[in-house]
């Protein structure tokens, strides 16, 4: 399987089951044990790996939300605790979600394995947010280390895409409008919404673009390995994955 197919073939994986945690109702429960506002755990966790920076840097470091919600929340949160504990406290969720919800029967040690030659030996350039959860510990437990490494690369890969979409031409929300428009309001972008259909095609080449990006970082694995990788993870991303 050559890089740019296994890219291709992980796509949803590497989005999907690193979501799992951000999307589950627990780690906001946390977040308001810590002291956060609804998404303010979001924004503070992930983007914490940046320091304590002004918010304009973050807007530019997640890209899809709108920059009033990134704001506000960012600013919110600031008082609650410092920026590096608040991406500890993010990453110790996504670790305890791992170990509650990924299925047992995953060769999670190979999958771990993997996944860090690539997190090891990919190029950080714009992509700080991967950059910035590359310096925090890893955990020891093997489901949680799995996923530790797939979240870095689900920052990788979203640096990435936010690229590729923005050198199509395509703006954050013409972006989400085509992907996820349920989300727009999660993502902060009020109405009126573009029109999504004459997007499809800017979209589908900012995804072709993605794919060979993301695929240069996995030519560190073999074309076995990289099969072996798909085979493992894909069928996680399905529906009836972990939850």
């Amino acid at each position: 399987m050559t890089p740019e197919q296994a890219a291709h073939e992980l796509r949803e994986a590497v989005v999907r089951i690193p979501g799992g945690f951000m999307t589950d109702a627990a780690t906001y429960a946390r977040g308001a044990e810590l002291g956060f506002e609804g998404l303010d755990f979001y924004v503070a966790g992930r983007a914490g790996v940046l320091g304590d920076v002004p918010a304009d840097v973050v807007v530019a470091a997640l890209v899809f939300f709108a920059p009033d919600l990134i704001h506000d929340a960012w600013n919110r949160s600031y008082p609650v605790m410092s920026r590096a504990d608040a991406a500890r406290e993010w990453a110790a969720v996504a670790h305890a979600w791992a170990v509650a919800h990924l299925p047992d029967e995953i060769d999670w040690q190979t999958v771990a394995a993997l996944l860090g030659r690539v997190v090891l030996a990919a190029p950080v350039a714009g992509a700080p947010l991967f950059a910035g959860w590359r310096f925090l510990r890893e955990p020891e437990n093997e489901k949680a280390l799995a996923l530790h490494r797939l979240n870095a690369l689900r920052e990788l890969r979203g640096a990435l895409h936010g690229a590729a979409v923005l050198t199509v031409g395509l703006t954050p929300v013409e972006a989400i409008v085509v992907r996820t428009p349920a989300m727009l309001n999660v993502f902060g972008w009020p109405e009126p919404y573009p029109e999504p259909k004459p997007l499809h095609d800017r979209w589908g080449l900012a995804e072709a673009r993605t794919d060979r990006m993301f695929g240069r970082n996995l030519a560190v694995l073999d074309d076995d390995e990289r099969a072996e990788l798909v085979e493992l993870l894909v069928p996680l991303a399905e529906p009836g994955g972990p939850a």
